[in-house]
């Protein structure tokens, strides 16, 4: 397994690649690895075959944290990520430091930035205002450097992905994008870098995001048709109220490749929220 890290370094791997017709699998990350990274690297292992080459970045993208937010304590443990990383077959790390990756940003003289303007701007996009604008430019970079065959994300964070996916066509990235399933703990709580910050009161809380999709699941399946998106919601957020370390910051309803909000909740409706569990924000979804 190699380690890369620098921009021209895993451009240069990269190009010798595609001269050869490697196909290359593609795992970005921002590190702290979980079982849940390792499933998609599993999946982009199989995606390209055994010939096929595997990356995985790790890079704590700055440019998708706001200032309050926790860039600085953001978990980062690279030798565990590498050991991880090698027992699960992948061949290249690709770890720059961020003066490789946003040359120039920070003497304030970074200046370009990729914006999607449509499907970025509901959801995430409006709790945190600026974070789908760092989540663009990045893999666009990123994209450019490792030139993958197929990327693979999780579905965890289904709007990053669709987001992503309309980028890879809207400028015609000659890739494949896949979205695998979210890997969960056995009591329901999605796999996250961030579940490490819950403490022991507020860990057992933290299944209330999944408890809660279980309940607009429910709900749709006993009503047999159609159940008003706003009646559900106030149900959804009464439910996680009932957890004291737990405080809803949005919650909602929609179509999955669209990302409109619907007004009606049926079966096949993608339901996303996130939840701050004492300082922890959570964010989890799936379909109802």
């Amino acid at each position: 397994m190699k380690i890369v890290t620098t921009a021209a370094g895993m451009q240069r791997l990269a190009r010798g690649w595609q001269r050869r017709g490697v196909k290359v699998g593609f795992v970005p990350t921002m590190g702290y690895l979980h079982a849940g990274h390792i499933s998609l690297v599993k999946r982009a292992r199989r995606l390209v075959g055994r010939a096929g080459a595997v990356v995985v970045s790790i890079y704590v993208n700055p440019a998708q944290f706001a200032p309050q937010e926790d860039l600085a304590k953001y978990p980062r443990d690279f030798p565990h990520d590498r050991a991880l990383c090698r027992a699960a077959g992948v061949d290249v790390i690709f770890a720059p430091p961020d003066p490789e990756m946003y040359p120039g940003r920070a003497t304030g003289d970074h200046s370009t930035y990729v914006v999607e303007e449509m499907l970025a701007q509901g959801m995430e996009g409006a709790a945190r205002p600026t974070h789908f604008r760092g989540v663009t430019t990045v893999v666009a970079k990123l994209f450019h450097l490792v030139l993958p065959t197929v990327a693979v994300f999780g579905a965890k964070d289904w709007q990053q992905a669709t987001v992503v996916r309309r980028m890879v066509r809207d400028l015609n990235f000659p890739l494949r994008l896949v979205v695998a399933p979210t890997h969960r703990e056995p009591d329901g709580l999605a796999m996250s870098s961030r579940n490490q910050y819950l403490n022991a009161e507020e860990r057992p809380q933290a299944t209330i995001l999944w408890r809660a999709m279980q309940h607009a699941k429910a709900a749709v399946r006993e009503a047999g048709g159609a159940v008003p998106a706003a009646a559900l919601k106030q149900e959804l957020a009464a439910l996680i109220a009932t957890q004291p370390a737990a405080r809803l910051d949005y919650v909602e309803f929609f179509d999955p490749e669209s990302l409109r909000p619907v007004a009606a909740v049926r079966r096949g409706a993608q339901l996303a929220l996130a939840v701050f569990v004492g300082r922890t924000r959570l964010i989890d979804n799936g379909r109802v």
